[in-house]
Order: structure tokens, then C-alpha cells, then sequence
């Protein structure tokens, strides 16, 4: 087997390490204390092709595999969890189910804004009675004619203080499980459709979070996203690609805080040495490196079996399970090692070590991973 990248992915990884380093290195840390979305760099992310990865050149997109997106957001997360969870979402959470779900009408009137930066996506899902249970969504449409009205509250949504368009699912059949769910888009401005302040939280607030609330929402019918009842289907599917997403985005931010804790111990003096010639740091670092590489490797390994057309769904949820798992490993050894300094607010180890913990939320919490992970199992060994 072949786990060296192409010279294609490679250049697509160094050109963002080039872009992440020189354009959002810099105002990394004050996008978080300020909260500021960093608008400024969608049309320069845009200009690089970062906001239409895996969208067919036909659309306007740059075509590229999923190795190649992984590699670019693990770039960007090595710099800034944010802006890597702000393009992972647009990408994968909104412009995929879109690309593979929508009609032609729905593909030419949002996808080439989608990928040229003028219209950004969200993803409104998770609601208080509807997280890891997708199933149990309580927020309701009924359709009127050539409308749907909708009502309810969608929670925890990334990108929804600057999104344009939103992909929101909704009960259209009550009481019929998950069979009941229907995919919408519904833009912003519609009337009814209630965006909050941005959600102050413990790491990602370049990222604006908000609630939705849809208050006799009124959105057209020919905004249904596949079919009336394909609202489960079209968020499992949507999901696994997800889940590839924040494994690429906790790599990212291991690697960041790997190198981080890397060059102080080189520098940090104790004892009248420095601290990387203490056995006990050495393996910090031994362990720290090895699980980047595991998570690296199961990584690309899910996003190879997505490009082959194999079935994903087990090797993205290990990826994003075992990635997720590893970033919260690098990111508290790296702050060990920074010691009083890693614990000082505004330093990078201390932005990784917030910004780690919602990887093993997010896009199914680590539970979740380990419960579709079984079932494959048990069900492949029948």
C-alpha cells in the first residue's frame, strides 16, 4: 500500500500551509478574543479554491479528492481551528449534501456563489431534544400550497452569524420517525428565520456559533433538498463526510500543538539544560508524534476509501474518533510541557487546548463513533 501523498497534494497542502501561515497566523489569536468571523478571508480563500474543494469545475469548483481537502484543512487547523471548522463546514456539510442531493436548478443557483466566496453555508441541525438522536427533531413544517411554514429552534450552528444559506432539517410528517424528516434550504433574510448573537464559548469563537429560530418561517417548496421524508438519508450521508472533516481539523491542531511544545522544549532551560534532554519530555514527545501519525494515517485512509466509491462510513468514524481522541492527548502535553506559560491566556497552546475539546463532540460525539464503529463490526460479522 501507498500512503505517500501525490505531488498534486502535496502542492495543495504546501500552498495552504503557505496562505495559512502568512494570512491567518497573524490575527489567529485576536479573531478569538475579539470574536470577530474573519470575513476578510473568504475571498481569499475563495481566490485559492478553499471554498469549492470537492465541487466538480463544472460549478466552478476546484475538483479536488478527499485526501487533498483533508490535507487543506488539516493546514489550516495547525494555524486556526476556526478558520478550519468555517471552511470544513461550508464545504462539507453544505455544499456536499447540496452537489449530491439538489436538483439542477437548486446546483446552479447556489453552488458557484458557494465556491466563488460570495455565499457562505451552515448547517442547522442539532436542536435540545435532537443532538447525537438526529431522529428526534421537534421542530415542525407544514406545507401550504407551493410553502412550507416552519417552526422551531436549531442550535450550536457554525458559521450562522455571517451564513447566507442554510441547510435546516425539519419534522414534515408528525410522528412517522425518521422517515418524517425533510432537508430545506432556506437563505438568509427569509421572513420568519431568526438568527441569534454569536454564542461565546470555551474555544472556536471565530467560528460564529448561533441559534436559529424559524418562526412561521415561510420557504418555498422548490427549497426542499431531495425529496419530502429524505431529511435522515441526506444528514447520515452528509455526516460521515463530516466526520473526515474534524478528524483532518484534530490532526491539525495536534500537529499545531505538537510543534509548539516541540520548539520551547528546544529553547525552555532547567536545571542547566534544556528540557528536551529530560527522558520524561522525550516521551511526551514520542507519544505526542506517533498518535499525529496513527490519526494521520486513519485519516487518509477513510478519505481514500471515499474516493474509490468504497463504503466510508466505519473508516470516518474511526478517523474522527481516534484523531479527536489523540488531539486532546497532544494538546494537554503540549501545555504540560509549556508549563505556567502554556496556561497563560493568548498563547497558541492554550487556544489548541480549548479548541480540541469540541472535536469529540461535534459531527457525533465520541460515544456515537464507537456505537456506528460496533455496528459495522457486528454487522459485517454475521
Amino acid at each position: 500500500m501507498d500512503f505517500n501523498p501525490t505531488e498534486g497534494q502535496r502542492l495543495i497542502a504546501s500552498t495552504v500551509r503557505e496562505f495559512a501561515e502568512k494570512e491567518v497566523a497573524p490575527i489567529a489569536n485576536d479573531i478569538e478574543e475579539e470574536m470577530h468571523f474573519p470575513v476578510e478571508l473568504i475571498p481569499k480563500m475563495a481566490e485559492l479554491g478553499l471554498m469549492g474543494m470537492q465541487v466538480p469545475e463544472e460549478y466552478g469548483g476546484a475538483g479536488l479528492d478527499t485526501v487533498s481537502y483533508a490535507m487543506a484543512i488539516e493546514e489550516l487547523a495547525r494555524v486556526s481551528a476556526s478558520v478550519a471548522i468555517i471552511v470544513s463546514v461550508h464545504n462539507s456539510l453544505v455544499l456536499y449534501p447540496f452537489l449530491r442531493f439538489g436538483n439542477e436548478e437548486q446546483k446552479r443557483r447556489y453552488i458557484p456563489d458557494m465556491v466563488r466566496g460570495k455565499l457562505l453555508g451552515a448547517y442547522c441541525i442539532t436542536e435540545a431534544t435532537a443532538g447525537s438522536d438526529v431522529s428526534n427533531e421537534s421542530s415542525l413544517g407544514v406545507r401550504k400550497g407551493n410553502h412550507y411554514i416552519l417552526n422551531g429552534e436549531k442550535l450550536y450552528i457554525t458559521n450562522g452569524e455571517k451564513a447566507d444559506v442554510f441547510f435546516v432539517m425539519i419534522r414534515t410528517f408528525p410522528g412517522q420517525g425518521s422517515r418524517s424528516l425533510t432537508a430545506f434550504i432556506i437563505e438568509r433574510g427569509t421572513p420568519g428565520f431568526e438568527i441569534s448573537k454569536p454564542e461565546k464559548k470555551m474555544g472556536l469563537n471565530a467560528s460564529g456559533t448561533v441559534a436559529i429560530k424559524l418562526n412561521n418561517c415561510v420557504v418555498p417548496a422548490e427549497n426542499v433538498l431531495g425529496e419530502e421524508g429524505m431529511g435522515m438519508r441526506i444528514a447520515l450521508s452528509t455526516l460521515d463526510g463530516g466526520r473526515i472533516g474534524v478528524a483532518a481539523q484534530s490532526v491539525g491542531i495536534a500537529q499545531g500543538a505538537f510543534e509548539a511544545a516541540l520548539s520551547y522544549s528546544k529553547q525552555r532551560e532547567q536545571f542547566g539544560k534544556k528540557i528536551c534532554e529530560f527522558q520524561a519530555i522525550q516521551w511526551m514527545l514520542a507519544d505526542m508524534a506517533t498518535g499525529i501519525e496513527a490519526s494521520r494515517l486513519l485519516l487518509y485512509r477513510a478519505a481514500s476509501l471515499r474516493d474509490s466509491g468504497s463504503n466510508y462510513s466505519q473508516a470516518a468514524s474511526m478517523a474522527k474518533l481516534f484523531a479527536s481522541e489523540t488531539a486532546a492527548m497532544v494538546v494537554d502535553k503540549a501545555l504540560q510541557i509549556h508549563g505556567g506559560l502554556g496556561y497563560i491566556r493568548g498563547t497558541p497552546v492554550e487556544r489548541f487546548y480549548r479548541d480540541a475539546r469540541v472535536t469529540r463532540i461535534y459531527e457525533g460525539t465520541s460515544e456515537i463513533q464507537r456505537l456506528v464503529i460496533a455496528r459495522n463490526l457486528l454487522r459485517d460479522s454475521k
